[in-house]
């Protein structure tokens, strides 16, 4: 419904509705971790995604151990939006897991509030190279373990001694299947950027 007031020549203007705030966040990860299946999961729109099917060849370079059944590869990025307040929107962008399409990761990043690291335990050193990235460059970020079905489950703490994590790097436990359980995820990384951004504002104590 639109609104409107009065002017003072008697005519009438649509008051416009109050902009969201629109947040950019970074899905990230090894190959085969679920990144897509994440974006998927909660997207408003129907997500962009770029996957090709994986060619013979194309085994040879990617490392398929633990997820041999994985037909298809994000080429570029995966893209959903979710709103997840009526005044904030994230706009989600999932990066390509193989190495060699690092090359997109730096344009991807540009603007970007913060991360989630998607990990898998069964291959946790495939993550190490996303940890890597956004600490180098200061941008926040949330681990997120998806739990696989028949995978073994670790506590949370394990997870962040085998990763070597600093101590205020948020580490969660989801389902990338499941939409609320990806939410939980998303407002941490958003809670967990703001809090950084509050703390880097504050003069330091004498």
């Amino acid at each position: 419904m639109a609104f409107g007031r009065s002017s003072r020549t008697g005519g009438m203007h649509a008051v416009s509705p109050v902009e969201p705030l629109t947040l950019k966040l970074l899905v990230a990860g090894g190959f085969g971790v679920g990144k897509t299946t994440l974006v998927s999961a909660v997207s408003e729109i129907r997500p962009l995604r770029t996957e090709e099917r994986l060619s013979e060849p194309g085994r040879e370079v990617d490392d398929v151990e633990g997820v041999e059944s994985k037909s298809t590869t994000t080429v570029a990025m995966d893209f959903g939006r979710i709103t997840l307040r009526e005044d904030l929107v994230l706009y989600l962008f999932g990066t390509p897991g193989q190495d060699r399409f690092w090359f997109l990761w730096d344009e991807l990043a540009q603007g970007a509030l913060g991360a989630v690291v998607l990990a898998d335990t069964r291959r946790l050193e495939d993550c190490f190279a996303a940890v890597d990235y956004f600490e180098r460059r200061e941008i926040p970020f949330l681990v997120a373990v998806n739990c696989f079905d028949g995978a073994d489950r670790h506590p949370v703490a394990s997870v962040r001694e085998a990763l070597d994590l600093n101590p205020e790097v948020p580490v969660r436990l989801c389902d990338a299947r499941d939409r609320e359980s990806v939410k939980d995820v998303l407002v941490g990384v958003v809670e967990h950027a703001m809090s950084l951004a509050r703390a880097r504002r504050l003069p330091a104590r004498t």
